[in-house]
């Protein structure tokens, strides 16, 4: 594990923004621990809701678990608020996801002094690409792929296999700033990897019998899922890679409809954090049924269908699985 430390001086900037009249009120009131609760504990603070997840299955009640982004929320674009400045100048380790993910985080991270991690050093990076399935480019596809750097797909906690390195680095991220805890951490993560890995191989004996007919595909909004695809050995296909300014452009419509269509796709998704209508003009055009939202970039509340990453990582493959059936 990789760590960096960025020393710098928060109180300043804390200060200047309070006094300038910005509104207590921000998502910290929301999702964080009520204040005095956690006492002394070490203040880990996640980049998302997510990695705030991870981190609190690994380190149980010997930590004090933040996240940045409060559940609901879109990581890409977020804009940190006052109140996340706070947290910050708190934290003992703040987690990252990296791979480009957190447009504005290099810039936030300037504003502390906490041990930074970015939770997926180590993983087998996948590029974004603009290929229509999980197959190999053909000869143009991979002449235009060496022709320009792809940049990094950074959806990389979507897969069962490369969330067990993140679960790794928190571990032991978690063990350097509390030894006497390190135990207990190793026991949390061991557990916690057991229930990803037993994730992954029930979907993977529900698709065995779909596969042998046919390849299933996994049709959504944002190329969020080339790890899952990867992982289980489904045909990807996406209307735009990352978020951007062209999101459902008709480009990209009309080659999503051509693709359901040509591959009999009966069910397409899209993610709870973007909007679905570009998805539902290609299940309009099509046979396909447009599915309930999967859950990606954060968890949900408690009382929604995906309030932790193993509920997430569930509920998504239980859509996937149930789309392909239809």
């Amino acid at each position: 594990m990789r760590r960096t430390l960025l020393p710098a001086s928060i109180g300043s900037l804390v200060l200047v923004l309070l006094l300038s009249g910005c509104a207590p009120a921000d998502s910290s009131a929301q999702r964080g621990t009520q204040e005095g609760e956690a006492g002394d504990l070490p203040v880990v603070l996640a980049s998302f809701s997510v990695l705030e997840d991870m981190a609190s299955a690994v380190g149980g009640d010997r930590v004090d678990t933040r996240s940045i982004t409060p559940p609901g929320a879109e990581v890409h674009e977020y804009s940190p608020t006052p109140g996340d400045l706070r947290d910050t100048a708190e934290a003992d380790l703040i987690l990252f996801n990296g791979l480009g993910l957190e447009a504005w985080y290099e810039q936030f991270l300037t504003h502390t002094s906490a041990e930074v991690l970015m939770v997926s050093e180590g993983v087998q990076t996948l590029p974004v690409t603009r290929l229509p399935s999980a197959s190999e480019p053909t000869d143009d596809e991979a002449a235009q792929a060496e022709q320009k750097d792809l940049p990094v797909n950074p959806h990389a906690w979507m897969s069962p296999a490369q969330a067990m390195i993140y679960v790794d680095n928190i571990e032991a991220a978690l063990s350097e700033l509390s030894p006497a805890d390190a135990d207990t951490f190793a026991k949390n993560a061991e557990d916690y990897r057991g229930e990803i890995r037993r994730i992954w191989q029930e979907a993977a004996a529900q698709l065995d019998p779909l596969q042998a007919a046919g390849p299933v595909h996994l049709v959504s909004c944002e190329g969020a899922f080339s790890y899952l695809a990867q992982d289980l050995g489904l045909s990807e296909h996406y209307l735009w890679p990352l978020n951007a300014e062209d999101q459902g452009s008709p480009q990209q419509v009309e080659a999503q409809i051509r693709y359901v269509t040509e591959n009999q796709v009966p069910a397409v998704f899209c993610e709870s954090t973007v909007n679905d209508a570009a998805q539902q003009q290609v299940a309009e055009s099509t046979d396909a049924e447009l599915s309930e939202p999967l859950h990606v970039d954060s968890i949900t509340e408690a009382d929604g269908p995906a309030p932790s990453y193993l509920e997430l990582l569930q509920h998504d493959l239980d859509l996937i699985i149930e789309g392909a059936q239809l």
